[in-house]
């Protein structure tokens, strides 16, 4: 099947190695990552047919998609026969994969706990390369009503402002706050930086009765809770 994956076109194989009719015959599940991107760029290059090079590309990433959603348009077209149209739709697919593990909006959820919190929303902070602050606005029962970006930065901080925190909280009437920030190294542990713009947070919003929950950082597939290290 070698030799044929790198001389003949997708369209030439057997039918049974076919992505796209394998898709319809036998369902998404039956397909490899490597067969379901190769639906994605539909053709390869001179050398490779688009299912050999998708698997080389995942081969680089140690087949492992949340290092290929690391990667960006630029890196992907390093690849010879990956152009900027294709690089976008693998981007594109991947965001989409991300976001179907977020929250249905129609059914936002109580926030009980810094698991609940990182549920909530590791998807969108586990993978990033530079450094983003958000908050999360919650009601008198906790429920969450709105995610938010307030900065991004760099590789190792991200400037934040306390007034711009205090300003969204009184627009949304929000009650409490559970502040969330990414760590791309994957370093768990909160700076010095970090304590103390946690505690200027703190003591800005409780001028207005809203309370910090907790300050939640993020980096690889963990997470470190202030609360629960009793670190408030």
């Amino acid at each position: 099947m070698d030799y044929l994956e790198n001389k003949l076109s997708i369209k030439q194989w057997h039918e049974d190695d076919q992505p796209r009719e394998k898709l319809m015959l036998k369902g998404s599940s039956a397909l490899s990552d490597s067969e379901l991107l190769a639906i994605l760029i539909g053709s390869g290059n001179r050398n490779e047919s688009a299912l050999a090079l998708c698997k080389r590309i995942l081969f680089d990433v140690s087949n492992d998609l949340n290092n290929l959603s690391r990667m960006n348009i630029a890196q992907l077209m390093k690849y010879k026969g990956i152009g900027e149209a294709k690089a976008i739709s693998i981007t594109a697919a991947l965001e989409l994969g991300k976001r179907r593990q977020g929250i249905n909006p129609k059914e936002k959820p109580i926030i009980r706990n810094s698991n609940e919190a990182y549920r909530a929303i590791g998807y969108i902070l586990e993978d990033l390369s530079v450094e983003e602050f958000w908050i999360m606005h919650l009601n008198h029962g906790a429920r969450l009503m709105k995610l938010e970006r307030i900065s991004i930065g760099g590789i190792a901080s991200t400037i934040v402002d306390v007034k711009l925190i205090g300003k969204s909280c009184l627009e949304n009437l929000t009650s409490s706050v559970i502040l969330c920030h990414n760590h791309p190294s994957g370093n768990l542990q909160p700076s010095e930086q970090d304590n103390k713009l946690t505690k200027r947070i703190r003591e800005a919003l409780s001028l207005f009765d809203i309370s910090v929950r907790d300050h939640i950082i993020i980096g690889g597939k963990g997470y470190y809770s202030f609360a629960d290290e009793g670190n408030l």
